[in-house]
C-alpha cells in the first residue's frame, strides 16, 4: 500500500474530487468505523488507516485547506513544514477532533469503549491562536528562526491549574452527574427510544467540582501572561501558507490541553524582485547604447550581487535566466532561477546635441526596427541562460 504522504487525500476517502461536503463527511465516518483499532486489536495497518482517514478529512472538511490542496497538492498545507496536516498524535486526539461527526463523545464511546488517556477531571481544553509573520524573500530562500513573545493564558504557577487552593484535595465528585462528566435524557416517541446525551452543566464535564476556587486564578487554574516560543520557519514556504505548533495556544481551563499556535505566513513585497514559484523575476533596465553594443551589468541576488554579460544586439523583452539563484523546494532538493528580464530605458529628456545626434542616427537604415519571430514569442520562450561572472 502508498505511503500516507503518497496517497491522495480523496483516494483515501473514496470519494470524487468533485464530492460535497456531506459525502466527504460520510466517507470518513465510514472509514472510521471500519478501522477503528477497538475493532481491529493489534493491526497496526487498520490504526494506520484510522489516522490516515482522518488526516484526509481534517482537509477535505476545510473550504480554505481544501482549496489549496486541490491547487498545490501536501505543499500548500501547514503540514508541509513538519507532522500530518492535523498534528494527530494518538487514536483520542484524532477523536476529540472529530467526535462530532459521531454524535459526542460518550456516544462514540459506547461504540468502542472508553479511550485510554481521556478521563474526567483534565478539564477544558484551550482555544488555537493566531499570529501573522511578516518574512522577506531573502529570509524565505534561507529558512530563518524567530522568537515570537504571545500575550496568552498560561497555566495558574500558585494552583499549579488546578483552580483548587488545595490542590492535594480540594475537590469533590459533581453531585448532578456523579462524576461522569455527562448527563443523559431518555425521551420516548412513536419511533422508538432516543438518548440525548451533553456535557454535565454543573462541572462542565470535568466530573468534579471545586471546593475552594483559587484565589489567584478564581479557580480558572490559569491567568493571563506571556510566553515566548520559538518558530522555525523552513525554507522556501510561500506566503499564504502557515505553521502549526501544538501545545503553544492558550492554556485549558483547570488543566485542560494547551490549544495550537497557528504562525500565518506573510512575504514583504521585495525592491527587486517579484516571485514565481520557485523563480524571482528581476527587472533589468538598459539604455540603448549597452542593448546595442553589450556590456556586463551587475544585478541583485538573494544572496548579495552578480555580474551578468550582455550580449550586444540584446532585444528588450528577453530573459536571461541564472539558474540555481531562486528559492528551495520546501523539504526538496530543487530550487528555482533567477529571471532577468531586459528592458530597454527610453530617456524622457534629451540635451539639444543629443537631440541632433538622435536625428542624424534615425536616417541609418541599420538602426531601422527588423523585429524578429523570437519577438512575438511567449515569455518563456524567449529565456536564455545567461553567463554570470
Amino acid at each position: 500500500m502508498p505511503s500516507t504522504a503518497e496517497r491522495d487525500f480523496y483516494d483515501v476517502l473514496g470519494v470524487a474530487r468533485q464530492a460535497t461536503p456531506d459525502e466527504i463527511k460520510k466517507a470518513y465516518r465510514k472509514k472510521a468505523l471500519q478501522f477503528h483499532p477497538d475493532r481491529n486489536p493489534g493491526d497496526a495497518e487498520a490504526e494506520s488507516n484510522f489516522k490516515e482517514a482522518a488526516e484526509a478529512y481534517e482537509v477535505l472538511s476545510n473550504a480554505d485547506k481544501r482549496a489549496r490542496y486541490d491547487r498545490f497538492g501536501r505543499a500548500g498545507l501547514g503540514g508541509a513544514a513538519g507532522g500530518p496536516p492535523g498534528g494527530f498524535t494518538d487514536i483520542s486526539d484524532i477523536f476529540s477532533a472529530f467526535s462530532d461527526i459521531f454524535g459526542g463523545e460518550s456516544r462514540f464511546e459506547d461504540v468502542f469503549g472508553r479511550q485510554p488517556g481521556r478521563r474526567r477531571g483534565q478539564g477544558r481544553p484551550g482555544t488555537d491562536l493566531r499570529v501573522r509573520l511578516a518574512l522577506t524573500l531573502e529570509e524565505v530562500a534561507e529558512g530563518v528562526e524567530r522568537q515570537l513573545t504571545l500575550r496568552k493564558y498560561v497555566g495558574c504557577e500558585h494552583c499549579d491549574a488546578t483552580g483548587a487552593e488545595n490542590k492535594e484535595a480540594g475537590y469533590t465528585t459533581c453531585p448532578t452527574c456523579q462524576g461522569a462528566g455527562e448527563v443523559r435524557q431518555v425521551s420516548n416517541s412513536f419511533f422508538g427510544q432516543f438518548v440525548n446525551v451533553q456535557p454535565c452543566p454543573t462541572c462542565a464535564g470535568e466530573g468534579r467540582t471545586i471546593d475552594e476556587p483559587c484565589h489567584v486564578c478564581e479557580g480558572e487554574g490559569r491567568v493571563k501572561g506571556e510566553e515566548s516560543v520559538t518558530v522555525e520557519v523552513p525554507a522556501g514556504i510561500s506566503g499564504g501558507h502557515y505553521l502549526q505548533i501544538r501545545g503553544a495556544g492558550n492554556a485549558g481551563v483547570r488543566g485542560g490541553a494547551s490549544g495550537s499556535l497557528r504562525v500565518e505566513i506573510d512575504e514583504k513585497e521585495h525592491e527587486h524582485f517579484r516571485r514565481d514559484g520557485l523563480d524571482v523575476i528581476h527587472d533589468l533596465y538598459l539604455s540603448f547604447p549597452d542593448a546595442a553594443l553589450g556590456t556586463d551589468a551587475t544585478v541583485p541576488t538573494l544572496k548579495g550581487r552578480a555580474k551578468l554579460q550582455i550580449d550586444a544586439g540584446l532585444q528588450s523583452g528577453r530573459v536571461l535566466r541564472m539558474r540555481g539563484r531562486g528559492l528551495p523546494e520546501v523539504g526538496g532538493g530543487r530550487r528555482g532561477d533567477q529571471l532577468v528580464q531586459v528592458h530597454v530605458w527610453t530617456p524622457e529628456r534629451l540635451s539639444e546635441p543629443l537631440r541632433d545626434a538622435l536625428e542624424q542616427m534615425r536616417l541609418e537604415p541599420d538602426l531601422k526596427p527588423q523585429p524578429s519571430k523570437g519577438n512575438r514569442k511567449g515569455f518563456f520562450s524567449r529565456v536564455k541562460d545567461a553567463f554570470v561572472g
